[in-house]
């Protein structure tokens, strides 16, 4: 009855609003009012509405925090960043030291990517707000916007040691440390939570995390188990647990996981994918697609659905159907270079062999480093007959990634289709002296048994040459 009560006023409160802003009147509400007016048009999404309302609130109460706090606020979701911080700035000459202010400062200086300003700004709150932990990791945050990971890093474990459930800290934490290369070296950092109390679950978690990151994922289930033994309803420790089940390639124990998690947290996008991969994994296509289709549902956007269903058709052999899907996949992630390999791969199937090269180049931009996508697209040429296209690939290729064995064996294979023996022998000895157990991968391009002679001759000679 209260809440209808409350819902019964707001909609007069609007209802009014509106008809002064026909009127083009100057219209007068008092504080509160104004509050509501902005929350509800904010809530809705009509942003300009609600900025019209906080604009005119700011002439009858100017110096009121709650009303710039509102209007900044809103300033942000609109991108009007540099109008949001005036906005702020005015009403700190009055308060300069008000914390809820000053947090608002500093994160739009950190949206604006001026991290030094924003720095300073969450320093000057530190005395002044009680959850110190969200304090430093935004300062950590900041940090890491200027790549300068060992001060993050060290924001990060001072937001842990006030509050060591802070799950963001924790794996910010863990990437600065991984890209800084001492992640492994740090583990004795968090293995001092669990000396100061072994039956703390959030210690297990933690530190499975560190493990799952340094991707040592057996011993990220035993972490994540003994979290579990503690506290059986640690959804984030059954989450994280399965995943380093999937790296294991345990997916009936990954997929048991998942479904705990979903009975502790209820349905979500991720959860539902999650599912759905251990399904595909299993080779339970249609459950796999099942899943996917429900995290679409509830999210459009979620790409890693869409793609997922377009794996489980393109498992199916249903590649025309597979298509449709991995493109929507596409176009929600366009910077995404496996996405890109994959439609390639699938385009050559369907036989549109101009798309699949398009797709190729693209997936060549956003992941250079990735040797399938180079094998793959050299292979389309190679399977054409356009021997010198497929060579030039493979070449570009080894200019991303200069020793990489597989690229250096499918040159051999290229030199050769040409007639380029010189260079398939030089560029078969470089490969020999990068990985010679990798030379058998030659035999399933020469099936016939003089050239495999022939090869084999030379590699046996290498070999012995080197024992």
């Amino acid at each position: 009855m209260k809440e209808e009560h409350k819902r019964k006023e707001e909609k007069e409160l609007i209802k009014r609003f509106e008809a002064l802003l026909k009127s083009g009147e100057n219209f007068y509400f008092d504080e509160e009012s104004y509050l509501h007016i902005m929350g509800y048009y904010a809530r809705i999404d009509r942003l300009s509405k609600a900025l019209k309302a906080g604009r005119n609130a700011l002439e009858f109460y100017p110096f009121s925090t709650d009303i710039n706090m509102e209007t900044a606020d809103i300033l942000v979701k609109l991108n009007q960043l540099d109008e949001a911080l005036e906005v702020i700035s005015k009403v700190l000459i009055l308060q300069p030291n008000d914390p809820e202010l000053l947090l608002q400062k500093g994160s739009i200086f950190s949206m604006k990517g001026s991290c030094q300003e924003a720095i300073d700004c969450f320093e000057m709150m530190l005395d002044n707000w009680e959850a110190k932990d969200e304090i430093y990791y935004s300062i950590g945050l900041a940090y890491q916007g200027m790549s300068q990971f060992d001060q993050a890093a060290a924001n990060y474990k001072k937001a842990i040691e006030f509050n060591m459930l802070n799950e963001n800290a924790l794996y910010e934490l863990a990437y600065c440390l991984d890209l800084s290369g001492e992640l492994e070296s740090s583990l004795s950092y968090y293995e001092r939570f669990i000396d100061q109390d072994p039956y703390s679950e959030y210690a297990w978690y933690n530190i499975g995390t560190v493990y799952n990151k340094l991707k040592k994922y057996d011993e990220a289930v035993n972490a994540y188990e003994f979290a579990i033994a503690i506290e059986d309803e640690y959804s984030s420790a059954y989450f994280n647990l399965a995943n380093a089940q999937m790296n294991l390639q345990e997916y009936d124990k990954a997929l048991s996981n998942y479904q705990r998690t979903f009975e502790l947290e209820g349905a979500s996008s991720e959860i539902y994918c999650h599912i759905g991969a251990a399904y595909e994994k299993m080779n339970q296509l249609e459950l796999g697609i099942k899943y996917y289709q429900k995290a679409t549902k509830l999210d459009q956007m979620y790409h890693e659905a869409w793609f997922g269903i377009g794996v489980c058709l393109s498992l199916q052999e249903k590649w025309h159907e597979s298509i449709h899907f991995l493109n929507k996949a596409l176009k929600l992630d366009l910077e995404n270079g496996f996405y890109w390999k994959t439609v390639a791969d699938t385009e050559y199937k369907i036989g549109n062999v101009v798309s699949a090269l398009d797709a190729y180049i693209e997936a060549s931009e956003m992941d250079p480093e990735n040797s399938k996508i180079w094998l793959d697209w050299s292979m389309v040429y190679y399977d054409q007959g356009e021997y010198e296209q497929a060579l030039s690939v493979i070449e570009a290729g080894l200019d991303e990634i200069p020793d990489h064995s597989e690229l250096f064996y499918r040159s051999v294979v290229y030199f050769m289709a040409t007639g380029s023996y010189k260079h398939a022998i030089s560029k078969l000895e470089t490969a020999l002296m990068l990985d010679y157990e990798g030379h058998k991968v030659l035999f399933d391009f020469f099936p016939e048994l003089h050239t495999q002679k022939a090869l084999f001759r030379i590699i046996e000679r290498y070999g012995e040459s080197n024992e």
